[in-house]
């Protein structure tokens, strides 16, 4: 017989996910249906988001050549039956404060700042590139974990290693840019250029780095299609960049104010939907039910 949710101490509520405690060295991660951009979380929420970025979290966690903590399948019998389908058994770490980011191409924050000073958190990079612009080479481009409704904030590999030594810095951006080459060369196979991605990492009880969080989902990557692709304009993505697109753009939601978004409308629900669907289904090869 499986567990009520209210047998588990709930220990945090973050934008997207909630965390219960199994034991002392195991916990529940259960993936929400809420959506978040610009460190907000939206309403309404997306239906059947959490099933589809655990489903694709758990395909990449088999796919990937790298310790991650993973402590059971998806119908382990220490999920309860309400949570079943969007929730992971998974070893407590201890987690690395920083996000680490890799970028194969140039957009989003990585642009602006790019703009502003040459470089993306401390990486000097040539002149002429434009939006979408492919690097000469991956990136490490680390950034602080920041609390809902503030700001992550892009900081260097300096910084991390201030914070964390060097030896761990370094196994940070070998491990980031090992996992994005190989995820980045799997999904072209599919059509899909991943333009960049953020992984979360932790130490275990041995002392090993291990992946932790969610992994290559549209919530943590941009994915553009492959056949469209086209350097100097703002790419079609399956990921939420549709959302902040919407937000930005027609909405009339001021970024800079500290207003919470506006709710979202039914059309652009769907069509998020949609779009996790597909990157799942394209990816994966398999059908989402």
């Amino acid at each position: 017989m499986r567990p009520e949710l209210s047998d588990y101490k709930h220990l945090s509520a973050g934008k997207v996910r909630e965390i219960f405690e199994i034991d002392a060295d195991h916990l529940l991660m259960v993936a929400t249906d809420r959506i978040s951009a610009y460190d907000f979380s939206l309403e309404p929420a997306i239906p059947d988001k959490g099933k589809i970025l655990t489903k694709t979290s758990e395909f990449f966690f088999d796919l990937i050549d790298f310790p991650n903590h993973l402590a059971g399948p998806l119908d382990d019998e220490r999920i309860p039956e309400e949570v079943l389908g969007r929730a992971f058994v998974v070893k407590r770490l201890e987690m690395v404060p920083f996000e680490c980011v890799a970028r194969g191409y140039l957009t989003g924050s990585g642009l602006k700042e790019y703009h502003a000073t040459g470089e993306v958190c401390g990486i000097e990079l040539p002149e002429g590139l434009e939006e979408a612009s492919k690097l000469p080479e991956p990136i490490f481009t680390p950034a602080t974990k920041a609390e809902q409704g503030n700001h992550d904030e892009n900081v260097s590999y300096q910084h991390v290693c201030r914070h964390m030594g060097k030896q761990m810095a370094d196994d940070l951006r070998e491990a980031t840019l090992k996992i994005y080459t190989q995820a980045a060369d799997y999904a072209l196979s599919k059509g899909i250029i991943l333009a960049d991605t953020k992984f979360e990492f932790g130490i275990d009880s041995n002392g090993t780095l291990t992946l932790a969080d969610e992994v290559l989902t549209p919530d943590s990557s941009r994915y553009w299609p492959a056949e469209s692709y086209e350097p100097g304009k703002v790419q079609p993505s399956f990921d939420k960049q549709y959302v902040r697109n919407w937000l930005t753009q027609k909405s009339g939601w001021d970024q800079s104010d500290s207003t919470p978004p506006p709710e979202l409308p039914g059309s652009v629900v769907e069509a998020t939907r949609q779009r996790y669907i597909e990157a799942y289904e394209r990816l994966s090869g398999k059908r989402f039910c």
